[in-house]
């Protein structure tokens, strides 16, 4: 439910701020008031296109937000725990900012999104219907999808698997389409992917193998240079000649071991000569060892020398460094496996389309077979809505027809029909359907369509237009009646519908100074029958005009409490 809205800035509207009750409420006004305005307001807030014109004149950008009450169990907070939002206090709060720079920012609980983001949130919070809006009634290719809205819950699941199935089939499709198209083309790019796809699993790449071997290969080609450094080190630390290295650190200690004793600073002289003697004479024995070890491998220097080669070899054709190559050999991998892992023959690919397309068949069967069931109760139920409609005589029904091919909704094409007189064939509805007769099919469908969406907030927007007297009544009744299970807003110019709201706004636009601003105001019980009054007879208010009104608004009332 939508509680608040704030308006800064916004078309003519420089501020305002309104609080929304359940219920029905109603927002009347003369023609231009900027009533539709709020509408406006509150479709950018749920995910509608944002537009600079909407920024009043002379200021830098326009700011709306809107608190909507939220259940836990509704639709919309499941998409939000997936998107990460946070929900408190069961309350949602979103902000968006229109900015003569051209930037769109939009927050809801605080965190960033973008409009597409905030589309997916506000189909679940507020569903808004102006007059125009009739013209989805008129537009055949929605009404398959109009149907399935009203079945969702046993066509949904299946829909999902035939989209995937479908998917499946046009992929192969078209991957069989392109090998037919230039065939020699496809057998060159396989043929190039085979190879570099052979060449690069033969080769067996490491990361970091490369560093590796650059080491060996330094060591190996640098054999006798490292076999005479060792030998000289050794030689110099142990040899076999005089005062060596070791021997002469040894006379170094053995004469400062004489003095130690006599004090303290002498004996950490001797400690640190000892020491390193001790360290110089391990190190010179480890010299030898890694000397006495080393041996000159011919046949592994070729090897080293060879694999740095073809890796190098293989750097210049795919890639500066090892990972490049490695990456190289998986987007080809990739593309050979879209292109049926090098091994299919046009005939193979042939045979995988013709099983694709018999599955997706399978399911667009059942697609079928479950939108004649949902046609039928579409059918009965707008029947029933219709007749509080004063269109009882009226006999709606949706005509399924197949396609020769699949499309993405299955194999089905779907066109409401009505027969709006008795002794007269049906029709298609975009054909013969009146204003008034789109109105009431528009609500009718409504009513039950907001039932099955589970969506809490509704708003008309001169949805009453074309129509007059008891067909006014009736669709006031609809109205108010859909009112009690979810908030209602309804712009309107029928003294009917404003009589059997639960609450009123009067919306006015006056001119301070030289700028045009709109403001609202709650209508007091009195006020409210001065309004229906003058919806009722213009602006002279007659007694007889405040009497109509207000027995309007009392049988309204006495209506709810029944």
């Amino acid at each position: 439910m939508l509680q608040e809205l704030s308006i800064q800035n916004f078309a003519i509207i420089p501020k305002l701020n309104i609080s929304f009750q359940p219920g029905m409420t109603v927002l009347t006004g003369e023609t231009g008031a900027g009533k539709s305005i709020i509408i406006d307001a509150v479709g950018l807030l749920t995910g509608g296109r944002g537009s600079q014109d909407f920024i009043r004149e002379g200021t830098d950008k326009a700011v709306l937000q809107g608190l909507i009450d939220v259940e836990p169990d509704q639709p919309v907070v499941a998409v939000l725990n997936e998107l990460g939002i946070p929900v408190e206090d069961n309350q949602l709060l979103i902000h968006r900012e229109l900015q003569r720079s051209g930037r769109n920012v939009i927050r809801v609980n605080g965190s960033l999104v973008n409009a597409a983001t905030l589309k997916e949130i506000g189909q679940h919070l507020v569903d808004i219907h102006g007059q125009n809006e009739h013209q989805e009634l008129m537009q055949v290719e929605r009404h398959l999808g109009l149907l399935d809205e009203f079945a969702k819950k046993t066509i949904a699941p299946v829909a999902q698997k035939y989209q995937k199935a479908y998917e499946n089939y046009r992929s192969l499709e078209t991957a069989f389409h392109k090998r037919q198209a230039d065939e020699q083309a496809w057998a060159q790019r396989l043929d190039m992917l085979s190879f570099q796809s052979k060449e690069l699993a033969d080769a067996a790449l490491v990361d970091g193998e490369e560093e590796a071997l650059e080491a060996e290969y330094r060591e190996l080609t640098n054999f006798q240079d490292v076999l005479e450094a060792l030998s000289k080190a050794y030689e110099a630390l142990d040899g076999d000649w005089d005062n060596n290295g070791l021997e002469t650190i040894s006379t170094a200690m053995g004469s400062l071991e004489d003095i130690e004793e006599l004090a303290p600073k002498y004996g950490k002289l001797t400690e640190a000569v000892r020491g390193a003697y001790y360290e110089l004479q391990e190190a010179a024995s480890e010299i030898m060892s890694v000397r006495d070890g080393l041996e000159f491998d011919a046949e592994r220097l070729r090897e080293v020398d060879d694999r740095l080669n073809l890796i190098r070899n293989l750097e210049r054709k795919y890639g500066a460094t090892i990972a490049d190559v490695l990456a190289h050999q998986e987007h080809v991998d990739s593309e050979l496996a879209d292109m049926g892992g090098g091994q299919q023959s046009a005939a193979e690919l042939a045979e995988q389309v013709e099983e694709a397309e018999r599955v997706a068949r399978q399911y667009a069967d059942k697609l079928h077979e479950l939108r004649e069931k949902a046609a039928k109760q579409l059918a009965k139920k707008i029947h029933e809505q219709l007749a509080d409609l004063y269109m009882e005589k009226a006999v709606f029904s949706v005509h399924l027809t197949a396609s020769a091919t699949l499309h993405t909704a299955g194999y089905d094409l779907a066109e409401f029909y009505i027969q709006t007189n008795p002794g007269e064939g049906a029709k298609p509805l975009v054909k013969i359907a009146s204003g008034g007769e789109l109105s009431r099919m528009m609500l009718a469908m409504k009513t039950i369509f907001s039932r099955e969406q589970g969506i809490t907030s509704i708003i008309f927007d001169e949805v009453d237009t074309g129509v007059s007297g008891r067909v006014a009544q009736a669709i006031a009744e609809k109205i108010a009646v859909i009112g009690r299970y979810s908030q209602v807003l309804t712009i309107t110019h029928l003294p009917q519908v404003a009589a059997v709201a639960n609450h009123h706004y009067f919306i006015q636009k006056r001119v301070i100074g030289d700028r045009t601003e709109t403001s609202i105001q709650q209508l007091t019980d009195e006020e409210r029958v001065d309004e229906v009054a003058r919806m009722l007879s213009g602006d002279e208010l007659t007694d007889a005009a405040k009497e109509n009104a207000r027995d309007l608004i009392q049988r309204a009332i006495a209506k709810r409490t029944e």
